[in-house]
């Protein structure tokens, strides 16, 4: 594991930075975990991969733990036993940085070791307490999400998959950015460099499918807090509810979200769609850059 600096790699404002998503999972809400493939799965992933960056892709982000609303918590071992080999061929078959999307510190440090270079932590820092220090001590890039999600008491409906009912802020914006503070001064009082954090709003993860839209909309607001900005709505289910499609038909509605999010001010998109969303990122630079 090399130490990576974002602002060796990155260069914020320029252009807007493509997260390819890829899920070594049976379980994945997107229908496109691994897992279920009938290829060998580190085959798989590394064409994937390898794909991805010809498509415009400048981050892989690789997943062994699904977290959709009502998916079921996997232990450590297993995701570790999930997305080693994966890494460690895609490590050697390409040449941009691989991150590892996990809140267990444990299975953090062996993607590490194996070749990954960022930590994308969709808890923020708020699973597991060894986690900062470990991020810190590694000295590598940390993405810091936003998350209320309670996932077993998700609504699910069979086309359009699980949604959150119910979500409660007394005031979403303002919610949002005091946890994402908090986060932020978890990471920094652990010793992970100011100059290394990534902010995620945390679409679809604990709110309704108006919350969603709402953060979407005013992604601006998170800008106040200086860090880069990165945006996750690929596929997700309040654009399968706002548009009445399933999973697989969300593109067009990924594309909406991507437009406004870069418009926004978003640095990075996280996508599974990486071609299409790769050309709706360079057009919306084009014209608001």
């Amino acid at each position: 594991m090399v130490s990576m600096q974002l602002r060796d790699y990155f260069n914020w404002g320029s252009h807007t930075y493509i997260m390819g998503i890829t899920n070594i999972t049976p379980d994945s809400f997107s229908g496109d975990g691994l897992v279920h493939s009938n290829d060998d799965v580190v085959q798989a992933a590394v064409a994937q991969g390898q794909q991805f960056v010809a498509d415009g892709a400048h981050i892989l982000d690789f997943g062994g733990e699904s977290t959709r609303p009502g998916s079921e918590p996997v232990a450590a071992a297993d995701e570790i036993s999930r997305i080693l080999p994966v890494i460690i061929a895609l490590a050697a078959a390409v040449d941009i940085p691989i991150s590892i999307d996990t809140s267990k510190a444990e299975v953090a440090a062996a993607a590490l070791d194996a070749g990954a270079s960022i930590v994308n932590d969709v808890w923020g820092l708020r699973l597991d307490p060894e986690m900062a220090g470990l991020v810190a001590a590694r000295g590598v890039p940390l993405v810091l999400m936003h998350n209320r999600s309670r996932p077993r008491t998700a609504v699910q409906e069979a086309q359009l998959g699980g949604r959150y009912v119910g979500s409660e802020y007394d005031n979403l914006l303002e919610d949002v950015t005091r946890e994402l503070e908090e986060s932020i001064e978890r990471a920094l009082a652990a010793g992970v460099a100011s100059e290394q954090i990534i902010i995620d709003p945390g679409i679809g993860f604990g709110k309704t499918v108006e919350q969603n839209l709402e953060l979407t909309n005013r992604l601006d607001h998170f800008r106040q807090l200086g860090y880069p900005l990165l945006y996750g709505s690929s596929r997700k289910s309040f654009i399968g509810y706002t548009l009445d499609l399933p999973p697989d038909d969300r593109i067009d509605g990924t594309a909406a979200t991507v437009a406004i999010a870069i418009e926004r001010g978003a640095d990075i998109v996280r996508v599974h769609d990486v071609r299409q969303m790769a050309r709706v990122a360079r057009m919306t630079d084009a014209i608001i850059r």
